[in-house]
């Protein structure tokens, strides 16, 4: 038998354009031959739907696609598609067959994960009998995303008298994560006997990346088809038995797939919420001048308008640089001086400021001006402004509130200093986009006379390696100096990291492509007594 995976990019809360995709898929595949086509998870209605699903208009019109889904669809086609399935049991995570003009059967997920970036314990009900079923001469069972990460409804599935597993996957990505699946997938092959299918959706919602690359493990836990990851398709298998055959598509290295998924974020994040154009504050430095190639290979040259606000720190090599850059990608670029405006600022706060000398303060002032104009560009233009600062930088709060990060979208937000740098040159051997002098300049602020970066802070090798020690592993810092950091330097960072919660939470959102990320995974107080940092000589 012939079995399709709709490998889709699908938008929350679009509910009839998401099922035209479906029906539209569910032709393409019945014309292909198919028996069976496999649909990501909650298809219907895009994941995550988050509290939309307490909202019974809103379950009621995902109930009501999925039921024209099932009449419209090829008869004798079985389509598995995902909805919020509301009934007097209480409101689940579910995965309907549709066959024959109806929905013959529907599956509950068993396990909710309710961790890092997920929550389904808070709107979802966890379901608990097998659902299996027949097509083309084959058993297959029916599990959900999450339901393969625990041991027990592979398991209940075989037992029903499955012989293959379909899995429906809404399974964001971050480094390494097709490494986990892949581990897990073959961990409940070995415990359950089953060959597994595993249909992963595609696309950028938020915070979250999809990354597709779905895949179908053998009898024997070997990875029979490999669907190609970052991009949107139909992709058959041919089942014989325990056996079957398929593409084999590479997987992305590292950097790639990194690159690939804050592509893909722009786009959709852009795409999805109707933006007209992109603007952004281009400075000469490598933040921006990496989050602008980015945008223009998400989004295209002419809808990115790059805009330079130099001041009297400036260096001269910065705005040739930038003007560098703006032609070899061909978008538009204006530079606006912030010099009246910061004038300005200062000339109003003198009477206030009186007797106190020039501090942080009137750095903050340069930032905000150029905040401001970005932000008048974008209510003016309908455009969606992206900010440029890097994880390290959020980390340690080493950005101006309502000025460099003023903004509606982040895309470095999750990205380290030392990783901005291999993306870079990344980014340069696919085509030199942007200019050496970029990527090999100190970094710098720009906002005093011969400033840079590490003027404040440590040398970012360092200053990643402690923050992915403290933010990402959660390890206390007696453990960060045992590993061979200075204890003043790690009390430092920490106590940085601290205070900049409040600014951390008025931040724009931005693409997750860590296993944590400053977002949902990590959730901290503002107003803390706690000092972690406490327990260093």
């Amino acid at each position: 038998m012939k079995l399709g995976i709709a490998q889709l990019n699908l938008t929350v809360g679009d509910i009839a354009g998401n099922a035209a995709r479906l029906l539209a898929a569910a032709k393409d595949a019945h014309a292909a031959g198919a028996d069976l086509l496999l649909t990501p998870e909650m298809s219907v209605c895009g994941y995550p739907a988050e509290d939309l699903v307490l909202r019974h208009d809103f379950t009621a019109a995902c109930e009501a696609a999925v039921q024209q889904l099932a009449a419209d669809a090829p008869p004798n086609l079985a389509l598995i598609v995902g909805y919020p399935e509301r009934s007097d049991d209480g409101l689940f995570n579910a995965a309907a067959l549709l066959r024959g003009g109806r929905v013959e059967r529907v599956y509950r997920k068993h396990h909710l994960p309710n961790h890092s970036v997920f929550d389904e314990r808070r709107v979802f009900d966890s379901g608990a009998a097998a659902c299996v079923f027949s097509c083309g001469g084959v058993t297959f069972g029916l599990n959900i995303c999450g339901d393969i990460w625990e041991p027990g409804p592979a398991t209940r599935a075989m037992e029903a008298g499955a012989e293959w597993l379909l899995v429906p996957n809404a399974s964001p990505y971050h480094l390494n994560k097709e490494r986990e699946r892949l581990a897990v997938a073959r961990s409940r092959q070995l415990e359950a006997g089953l060959p597994i299918v595993y249909a992963n959706m595609v696309g950028g919602q938020d915070e979250l990346v999809f990354d597709g690359a779905s895949f179908v493990l053998d009898a024997d836990g070997k990875v029979a088809a490999q669907c190609p990851a970052w991009q949107e398709g139909l992709f058959y298998i041919d089942i014989a038995g325990s056996r079957c055959s398929g593409p084999q598509q590479a997987l992305p290295d590292e950097e790639t797939a990194v690159y690939d998924a804050l592509v893909m974020a722009v786009r959709d994040y852009f795409g999805k919420n109707g933006f007209k154009g992109v603007h952004l504050g281009l400075s000469g430095g490598i933040d921006s001048a990496l989050t602008l190639a980015i945008a223009v290979d998400a989004i295209g040259p002419d809808r990115v308008h790059a805009v330079m606000m130099p001041s009297d720190y400036t260096a001269g090599i910065s705005v040739e640089d930038s003007r560098d850059m703006v032609k070899r990608l061909g978008v538009r670029y204006s530079e606006i001086a912030i010099k009246p405006i910061y004038e300005a600022f200062v000339s109003q706060l003198a009477g206030e400021f009186a007797g106190r000398a020039a501090d942080t303060t009137e750095e903050n002032l340069q930032a905000r001006a150029r905040g401001t104009l970005l932000m008048a560009l974008s209510n003016k233009f309908g455009t969606l402004v992206l900010t440029t600062g890097n994880k390290s930088e959020m980390a340690v709060g080493y950005a101006t509130l309502y000025g460099d990060m003023a903004g509606g979208f982040a895309v470095l937000k999750d990205v380290a200093k030392t990783r901005v740098y291999r993306l870079a040159n990344y980014r340069n051997r696919l085509s030199a986009v942007i200019p050496q002098r970029i990527i090999d300049r100190p970094p710098s602020a720009e906002l005093r006379p011969d400033q840079t970066d590490q003027d404040s802070l440590p040398p970012y090798d360092v200053l990643d390696a402690i923050l992915a020690a403290y933010v990402e592993r959660d390890l206390p810092a007696r453990d960060i100096v045992a590993s061979g950091y200075d204890a003043a330097v790690v009390r430092k960072v920490i106590r940085m990291v601290d205070l900049a919660e409040y600014k951390r939470r008025q931040a724009p959102p931005g693409p997750r492509i860590t296993p944590r990320n400053f977002g949902k995974d990590r959730r901290y107080p503002i107003t803390s007594k706690y000092r972690p940092e406490g327990d260093l000589p």
